[in-house]
């Protein structure tokens, strides 16, 4: 009987320690940190800082923004894989990023199915554009200069295997056109290179484009209408470029990843997107609001894996 005892204890013991590590009454109940992939300043900073006093009213606890660029995300999500699940620590996700980075890196240290969804909540679409004195007034101008010069276009923006980088590599395809691509740590750091000078093209988040769109002139937008801030910008399916572009954000957190906190923050951000202050802000600066909950951003993520993967071999290839 004693044996038996011994044993019954020891299951015991073993299932609660396979218990997920949140098993408290009341979630959040200290604080929990935000893990941010680019730097300050860009899209994924921006949003972060603007639900930040939201999630804490909501949540009742302080919410910590940090800081782990480089690697076009990847550093962040590596990181992030490797924190112990217990509800306390996020990060940004960008779709297509989490996406791509494991793929071009082949060891990026992380997979995309490590990364537990939470939600989307916001997006940006990109656009190609130049500065307002450049001798390049249309996209026909840009392909026909390229077509002679191969190369001499230097183009940037943020990351390498990002979502601008990719829909730089569609439209070059497209085009038939070879042009140099620089990359920057992060949106922010890629606009203050093009405002600068060190970048003749970019291909740039529609925020940016809308917060400095008295200096530029966008060539084409990536959204399947035209965008409402360049209503005389065509896209680029007007201009028969088969092409959409955008980049998608949201959170997600460790493999096991209790479900408790994952109800918690995802009813939390679907509420702070739906907050009509935030939508009105959001649409003014040029951001699209987007709302899935986590299953439907799981799918989503499946749905980009299957479009772009065959994408990127094909560029990789070459």
């Amino acid at each position: 009987m004693k044996k038996l005892t011994t044993i019954v204890v020891v299951v015991l013991c073993t299932c609660a320690l396979a218990v997920p590590a949140l098993a408290e009454e009341k979630y959040p109940s200290r604080p929990i940190t935000y893990s941010i992939a680019f730097p300050p300043g860009g899209q994924s900073d921006l949003e972060a800082r603007r639900q930040q006093p939201y999630l804490e009213e909501m949540l009742g606890q302080k919410v910590i923004i940090q800081y782990k660029p480089g690697g076009g995300g990847s550093i962040c999500w590596a990181d992030m894989v490797k924190q112990k699940p217990d509800g306390y620590f996020v990060a940004g996700i960008n779709i297509p990023h989490i996406i791509l980075q494991p793929i071009e890196r082949g060891n990026a240290g992380y997979e995309t199915e490590q990364i537990v969804p939470i939600a989307i909540f916001q997006a940006t679409a990109l656009g190609l554009a130049v500065m307002n004195d450049s001798p390049f007034k249309t996209v026909k101008d840009l392909v026909d200069y390229a077509k002679e010069h191969p190369g001499e276009v230097v183009a940037g923006g943020s990351g390498t295997w990002s979502g601008p980088h990719l829909a730089f590599l569609q439209f070059s395809k497209l085009a038939g056109i070879k042009m140099t691509w620089i990359p920057y740590k992060g949106a922010a750091p890629g606009v203050a290179a093009f405002l600068g000078g060190h970048i003749k093209v970019t291909m740039g988040n529609s925020n940016d484009l809308v917060a400095h769109k008295d200096k530029i002139r966008v060539l084409a937008m990536g959204t399947e209408e035209r965008f409402k801030h360049f209503p005389d910008t065509p896209t680029f399916i007007e201009l028969g470029y088969d092409m959409t572009a955008s980049v998608d954000r949201g959170m997600g957190g460790p493999p096991g990843f209790p479900e408790q906190a994952v109800k918690v923050l995802e009813k939390a951000c679907l509420d702070i997107a739906s907050k009509p202050e935030v939508v009105e802000a959001l649409e003014r600066d040029g951001f699209v609001v987007r709302k899935m909950n986590a299953a439907q951003t799981a799918a989503y993520i499946e749905k980009k894996k299957a479009e772009l993967i065959p994408i990127l071999k094909e560029f990789k290839t070459k």
